[in-house]
């Protein structure tokens, strides 16, 4: 990655020590950044919702229903995100971002001087193009915007850094509707004033992008094809290449598709369903909204600052709880006239209601920020931007989806709380096949709750795994759930050697066998499983990946480390044959000896494991400690045992 000319005395992988993500708004290379996308958002929503509003409620026109307004106008503000993004694509990768957010900006300037027009005209016709125009303006921005944070943060800033602008998005996005409808609902002054507003964001945005130090092209050699066909064609290709973040891709996707289905019928829902005017329209945002902010903000604390993907099951499950619970708290609504803010309010019923509207809002927070920063993290610096263009393009067409099955379902007569609660289950069901094509999300998932729920994880010295490229990482072996909480702690996939028994164990095996350890036999007992065993582990550093091993052969019987075998030095060996020379990080597990899933009961004879439950109860603390990297040729296993025991404060 390149860094900017502000950052380059902090280099991107490792990053300017901060206390949380609130402190990179101090910072040039991202604050000015931060506030361009910020009005940016506020100002594209603004404008659509203040039209929105104004086809609902104000203009009456035959060939677009009330119903259909949020439909129509959010279908064909992202129609160019379908036909444009793969050249986006392209032109952010091939020139610098700086330079493209600043034409982009330009261009929003021109397009808000027409919208402007059209409010003032009440003009519906040049309005709809507008909405065009702002599609493409958000269409160029995209790939900017999601390939210019991990060009200047470092890795373990990205969780953070995403976290903010999902944030700042979302904010902006509640900022502007709410502007944007009380606005519009102005008497005689309420075009104008939108004409205005928009006008003014447009120019303040623009003002900050002057200040976003210069961010260089990551692949200025591209040759452009501008056939936007063959080029979508050739983005999504180049996304499958890798597809855990391919997947990931589509699990982004269908939270476009989710989340636009509660979007687009918030004004219809407040007016048909809740009875209330445009104010409690705009307050169905405003939770919206806080929702997600405060579900992006908390992804940096909860994930210890590091690319936490078990955080999207917890968010998958809380969409589809709260989106089910939505609709039973919306179903039995008496009829009323139309209320206000403080009659709408003074009802608990619709306390329940506004409850459903956060809580699913915030656990879609929690559900894409993560996301977001593992493609960022693991897509080729040179194609990152094309791969976000891929994202948006997805984007696109589920979003589509998301209107035309959204509208086909109200002309088929179902009504708006049996259409979200279509979209809960839907969810779930989506969701279940997603964890089941990338196990890595349930294995984190069940890894972060194993940190934070059984145990109290404290770690210490996390920076010295290796934020890319192949290593070994080895540990001493205390209890059956030692490879889940070394998952924990790492920031990226670990492929372990275990012990083939431990494959029998109910549950673990098959979690084990989902993480795709690489199970092994002693000598004697399996010559081929053994011998296959060490060729797997050298296949994975050369694919650049990190192992795991714990040399002690098996899990500790007396709570002591054991002497360590020479299984890390034949895996050495065979990566330095195939020219790969892996750091090894020497690890230590504390205080998990007497622990449930540790060998402290004595039974038969035998000390055994997962005998009482909630031995040590719930929060019991338990460590890691994280050494610095030795080369390889240093390694021996006596000198690792020796800095294992070092580490463990023995």
């Amino acid at each position: 990655m390149t860094p900017t000319t502000e950052a380059a005395s902090a280099s991107p992988s490792e990053g300017p020590a901060h206390t949380n993500q609130f402190a990179l708004l101090g910072q040039r290379r991202f604050a000015p950044f931060f506030w361009t996308q910020f009005a940016g958002a506020a100002n594209d929503n603004l404008f659509k919702f203040a039209f929105t509003v104004m086809v609902t409620y104000q203009l009456q026109l035959v060939w677009m229903p009330p119903a259909m307004a949020g439909l129509a106008i959010g279908a064909l503000f992202i129609l160019p995100f379908l036909l444009f993004s793969a050249t986006a694509g392209q032109l952010t990768d091939k020139h610098d971002k700086t330079k493209m957010i600043r034409f982009v900006k330009n261009l929003e300037i021109a397009i808000m001087a027409i919208a402007a027009w059209g409010f003032i005209r009440a003009d519906a016709v040049v309005l709809l193009a507008c909405v065009f125009l702002m599609g493409l303006h958000s269409t160029l921005f995209g790939p900017v915007k999601f390939a210019y944070l991990p060009q200047v943060l470092a890795p373990r800033e990205l969780t953070g850094g995403n976290g903010m602008v999902e944030m700042g998005t979302f904010v902006a996005i509640l900022l502007g509707q709410v502007a944007g409808g009380l606005l519009v609902a102005l008497p005689q002054v309420g075009h104008a004033s939108v004409a205005v507003a928009c006008l003014l964001l447009a120019l303040g945005g623009r003002a900050m992008a002057q200040a976003i130090p210069p961010a260089p092209a990551t692949d200025p050699g591209l040759a452009m094809n501008w056939n936007p066909v063959s080029e979508t064609w050739r983005n999504l290709k180049l996304a499958h290449g890798n597809l855990v973040v391919f997947r990931s891709l589509l699990g982004i996707s269908w939270m476009w598709f989710f989340g636009a289905v509660f979007l687009a019928q918030f004004p219809s829902f407040a007016k048909d369903v809740l009875h209330g005017d445009e104010q409690v329209a705009s307050l169905l945002l405003v939770v919206f909204s806080v929702g997600i902010g405060a579900g992006s903000l908390l992804c940096e604390t909860l994930s210890r600052r590091q690319v936490e993907i078990g955080l999207v099951p917890l968010g998958a499950i809380g969409m589809s709880v709260f989106a089910v619970d939505l609709y039973f708290a919306s179903r039995g609504l008496p009829a009323a006239a139309q209320m206000g803010l403080g009659a709408f309010t003074a009802q608990p019923a619709h306390w329940r209601v506004m409850a459903d509207l956060g809580l699913l809002s915030l656990f879609a927070g929690l559900y894409s920020v993560p996301m977001y920063a593992l493609i960022q993290l693991r897509s080729r610096p040179t194609h990152r931007a094309r791969i976000i263009a891929a994202n948006n393009i997805l984007n696109a067409l589920f979003m589509i989806a998301s209107s035309v099955i959204a509208g086909a379902l109200l002309k088929a007569g179902f009504t708006i709380p049996q259409i979200f609660l279509i979209t809960g289950i839907a969810n779930a069901v989506v969701a279940f096949y997603i964890f089941m094509l990338v196990p890595e999300y349930l294995l984190r998932f069940l890894a972060w709750v194993l940190s934070h729920f059984v145990y109290r994880f404290d770690i210490r010295g996390q920076e010295h795994i290796p934020a890319e490229g192949p290593a070994v990482l080895v540990c001493n072996h205390v209890s059956f759930v030692d490879a889940v909480l070394l998952m924990a702690a790492s920031p990226r996939p670990i492929r372990f050697i275990m012990d083939h028994r431990i494959f029998r164990v109910p549950v673990l095996g098959a979690l084990f066998r989902l993480a795709k350890a690489i199970p092994i036999a002693p000598q004697k007992e399996d010559p081929a499983a053994y011998e296959q065993a060490f060729a797997d582990a050298v296949q994975v550093l050369r694919e650049g990946d990190l192992l795991a091993i714990f040399p002690e052969g098996a899990i500790t019987r007396d709570g002591s480390l054991q002497p360590f075998k020479g299984g890390v030095m034949k895996i050495l060996e065979g990566a330095r044959a195939e020219g790969v020379e892996p750091p090894v990080i020497p690890m230590a597990l504390t205080n998990l000896w007497g622990s449930f899933f540790s060998r402290i009961e004595a039974r038969d004879g035998q000390n055994v494991a997962m005998v009482r439950p909630f031995r040590r109860g719930f929060f019991s603390r338990v460590g890691l400690r994280v050494g610095s990297a030795m080369p390889g040729a240093e390694v021996r296993p006596e000198t690792l045992q020796r800095r294992v025991s070092v580490l463990l404060g023995t």
